[in-house]
């Protein structure tokens, strides 16, 4: 390896000397480099470190003493003083502790190497190197600095290697030490190869009937259109859900190296194939916390919508959900982010997710069901129905019926597999991709000003609209969303103009639940 990220300054005087070393600091998904400065001075025993570093690091100098006297190397009976610079803002993890016992090695005379690399990895009491969370987005940004090489644990090194980077793995202190020195030679990690595409969960051809929710399926697969399912019990909204993952396209380049990213962070990541090969499908429990749904913690950690980016989040039970958790999802559902704010810092976590939910119409589950008698009180419905609140349900594009379905319909063997639709749908994403000239903006994603552009309507159209808006007090909200789901039926159906059955299509999918 090359540069000189370690330097152990030659002079006469063997009392003092100082190291540098490079390593990266990690703030929810925003990076910087740190240079992990090392002194080794004469004077009491003393072994200190400054430059902000929180409760974890200032842990490291137990376990990296430890690591060094077991690796077969000794710990300076001096003053050790350890800089993370810059020291303005704090540094969190234990991702700082191999490059601050490669720098005391360096500063104390034991480690004569100079490498240009960063340095990510815990390690054990016994010198053996753990892996840390955040690897890739650590890398990526050293490697967008100028930093050719990394150094990391073994399970952390795909996540490196995919990064472009020659990512160096080991499994000890004692290994790394002997590398520089060259003593051994490892070679850099292999690029990790996707994960092959597993098999859906289920297909669209395995539910019977369904044909509007099928259709409502595809139109929020193409256009990244939110949609909650409402019906009676087993009438196969949760089925429908779980056969998005089928329709929805496949994961881009860049898409998939975003997504990653939010996975490495939290922790996720499969060491053998670290870049997801499929869009991410959550689906939590309705008792989850808002702090698992959009992330916090100290130091905040990422929620489900931003495990979900690029991908979809499914609730299922919505409506048994706390109404505070729900309430949460307002600002990502609109701005695409969620920014977690905690008296340390902020943290801004991506999450552009679609959205699919189910719920039951009532708390017995059959309002409105002809087949059974529903046995809730009126003011028992309404009060069920209002754990979703308007701001919310006013952000859902698709609000669908789910009838029971006639026994002739389940004997039926004709239905239209998952593959035929998602080839409807990479089609349509295909004219938005010539549209925007990017592949990762649906009609969701329609500006007001591109509302203007792109979905212009002839005058009977204008009148259902207007119709639709007085009746039914659509918000400005609703109009424009009406809109976007119009303009991704023309998509699917091959059309650059609107036509007054797109738009009416539209209006009749976002019904009241």
């Amino acid at each position: 390896m090359r540069g000189i990220a370690i330097t152990a300054p030659e002079r006469p005087d063997a009392a003092r000397s100082v190291a540098r070393v490079i390593a990266c600091a990690l703030w929810g998904l925003e990076t910087a480099l740190v240079t992990v400065e090392v002194d080794v001075a004469n004077g009491l025993p003393a072994f200190v470190v400054v430059g902000l570093p929180d409760k974890a690091i200032q842990e490291s100098r137990e376990r990296v003493r430890a690591a060094i006297r077991n690796s077969g190397f000794e710990f300076p009976l001096r003053r050790v003083t350890v800089n993370l610079a810059p020291a303005e803002r704090k540094k969190e993890g234990t991702g700082f502790d191999l490059a601050i016992a490669l720098g005391i090695l360096c500063a104390s005379g034991q480690l004569k190497a100079k490498p240009d690399a960063v340095c990510v990895g815990e390690v054990a009491l016994d010198g053996a190197l753990r892996s840390v969370r955040g690897v890739m987005p650590r890398v990526r940004h050293a490697a967008a600095r100028g930093v050719s090489d990394a150094i990391v644990a073994h399970a952390n090194a795909g996540e490196a290697a995919a990064c472009g980077v020659s990512a160096f793995a080991f499994g000890s202190l004692r290994e790394v030490v002997e590398h520089l020195e060259g003593r051994i030679r490892v070679p850099p990690a292999s690029i990790p190869e996707r994960a092959a595409v597993s098999t859906v969960a289920v297909d669209l051809a395995e539910i019977a009937g369904q044909e509007t929710p099928k259709r409502a399926l595809e139109i929020a697969a193409a256009g990244g259109h939110n949609v909650l399912f409402v019906g009676p019990p087993g009438t196969g909204k949760t089925m429908l859900a779980r056969a998005l993952p089928s329709l929805l396209p496949p994961l881009e380049d860049d898409e998939a190296i975003a997504a990653s990213v939010v996975h490495s962070v939290a922790g996720l990541v499969d060491p053998r194939h670290p870049v997801l090969a499929t869009r991410p499908f959550r689906a939590p429990h309705h008792t989850a916390s808002h702090l698992a749904l959009v992330g916090g913690g100290s130091p905040p950690r990422p929620g489900e919508v931003s495990l979900a980016h690029c991908g979809a989040l499914f609730l299922d039970e919505i409506a048994e959900f706390a109404p505070a958790v729900l309430d949460t999802l307002r600002e990502p559902l609109e701005e695409r982010s969620i920014t977690i704010s905690r008296a340390g810092g902020a943290a801004t976590y991506p999450a552009r997710f679609l959205l699919v939910a189910a719920m039951n119409p009532c708390p017995c589950g059959h309002w409105g069901d002809a087949g059974a008698e529903c046995r809730c009180l009126p003011e028992t419905v309404e009060r069920y129905r209002g754990r979703l609140s308007g701001p919310l349900l006013d952000r859902i594009d698709l609000r669908v019926h789910v009838p029971r379905v006639p026994y002739e319909r389940l004997r039926e063997q004709s239905r239209e597999s998952s593959a035929i639709v998602r080839a409807r749908v990479i089609a349509a994403r295909e004219r938005m991709r010539t549209r925007f000239g990017v592949s990762s903006r649906g009609n969701a994603d329609l500006t007001v000003s591109e509302l203007g552009r792109f979905c212009r309507i002839d005058p009977e159209t204008e009148q259902l609209l207007a119709e639709a808006v007085r009746g039914r007090r659509l918000s400005v909200r609703g109009y424009h969303r009406v809109l976007r789901v119009a303009r991704t039926i023309a998509d699917l159906a091959g059309n650059d103009d609107l036509r007054s059955e797109d738009v009416a299509l539209a209006l009749l999918l976002r019904s009241d639940p």
